[in-house]
């Protein structure tokens, strides 16, 4: 079998069916790589940069397209590393290196379909009958019954466990909220937000809280803020802590661990095996959050090996399209120290319609995908169907971050 042709495709469609995202984004931008083999058969991949930046992504396509149709097969871990050499200056980190990760995901596609197996079955085999979920929220909306009416309806669609974001998004406006008395009553202000939650949820229910911190905030957390906030939190028990510092630091991450009980997370911004490496090495992650869209799947496995190796547990970042949610739900599956998997609680056609019947919660659990390779449809119906638009990828304004609808 080789490889006769790659193509980006570039999609447009709702952000979600979910109320409390579209408030603040209704739409969405995708961007997927198909192959085509000389069998007929075709694979899928997708890279999370079509959620920024999806433009770039076919001229990197274009650059690696002869790579893989000059005869030379369809091994996908032999075809990324070649990828990554070509492009070795270029793609060190960064958007060349996500879109190389859609081609190798749509590599692994091929070879489930020709095989006839799901792809975590290639990825190092079902390591789980079934993994926590969680639902991933978005901005937390306020005032703060609007927060709760959120975190009811997700418990509602049978979610156990809910990440909300730090600070807060006004319901009306979409804008970030200054924290009444100033950045400093930042610790005041979650342990508010979390006791709400908390007694609201009752004490079973799983609480993650996302800092955002990686990128997208106008004030960002030092080290000695995130220690007052974690202190606060940590009579909630949340099950992580994600980003509470910005990734220019990985000693202040790891300090930070040294201070608080409370797991910290990050990770989903590191776009090579060797600059997680970097961090894993500094013990700056209790949970490495690896993105196979953002990543490729051998990188997602690499991250994960390294974390294991030190004891440490992972739970991949997922805010992607269908085709993104799917690889990060194989490659989890495939990995024993995987967590929780982050899930979008309400996905709107563009996502449901990528994949199917694949995507399947049980008592809030993930149960594996059965479907050939990563289970993603690709038709002209969804073509036709969700057309891209220029200019509705996610941007950032300052001050605060303010979403494109």
């Amino acid at each position: 079998m080789r490889i006769t042709a790659v193509e980006t495709i570039l999609l447009t469609g709702p952000s979600s069916n979910d109320p409390w995202i579209t408030f603040a984004k209704q739409t969405r931008t995708v961007a997927l790589v198909r192959v085509t083999s000389d069998s007929g058969l075709t694979g899928i991949g997708e890279t999370y940069c079509g959620y920024f930046a999806p433009e770039l992504v076919d001229p990197v396509v274009e650059l690696i397209r002869p790579i893989l149709t000059e005869g030379a097969g369809t091994d996908p871990v032999t075809l990324g590393d070649r990828m990554r050499l070509c492009l070795g200056y270029a793609s060190r980190v960064g958007v060349v290196r996500a879109a190389i990760g859609a081609v190798e995901a749509a590599l692994w596609d091929l070879r489930g379909k020709a095989e006839g197996v799901p792809a975590y079955q290639l990825l190092g085999g079902l390591q789980h009958q079934r993994l926590p979920a969680y639902a991933t929220g978005g901005p937390s909306p306020w005032p703060a019954e609007f927060l709760l009416q959120k975190a009811e309806r997700y418990a509602e669609l049978g979610f156990t466990a809910l990440k909300v974001a730090t600070g807060g998004t006004d319901q009306q406006t979409r804008r970030d909220l200054p924290v009444p008395g100033g950045r400093d009553a930042a610790p005041e202000w979650e342990v508010e937000k979390l006791r709400l939650l908390r007694d609201r949820l009752g004490p079973e229910f799983g609480l993650l809280l996302d800092g955002h911190m990686g990128g997208g905030r106008s004030e960002v957390w030092d080290l000695e803020l995130a220690t007052r906030v974690l202190h606060t939190i940590e009579e909630f028990d949340p099950i992580l802590v994600e980003e509470p510092l910005p990734y220019t630091d990985p000693d202040a991450y790891a300090e930070l661990r040294r201070r608080t009980r409370i797991p910290i997370a990050g990770g989903e911004q590191l776009s090579s095996a060797a600059e997680f490496a970097l961090w894993l090495d500094r013990d700056a992650f209790g949970v490495a959050q690896p993105d196979a869209a953002w990543l490729s799947p051998s990188e997602f496995l690499a991250v994960a090996a390294n974390a294991a190796a030190r004891g440490t547990l992972i739970a991949s970042h997922n805010w992607c399209g269908g085709a993104g949610v799917m690889q990060n739900v194989h490659c989890a599956f495939a990995c024993a120290n995987t967590l929780i998997v982050e899930l979008l609680p309400d996905a709107g056609p563009l996502h449901t319609r990528l994949w199917g019947d694949q995507l399947v919660i049980e008592d809030g659990q993930l149960l594996p995908p059965t479907a050939p390779g990563f289970g993603v449809r690709v038709d002209d119906r969804l073509l036709a169907d969700f057309p891209y638009r220029k200019g509705h990828e996610e941007f950032v304004s300052m001050p605060g971050k303010v979403l494109r609808t």
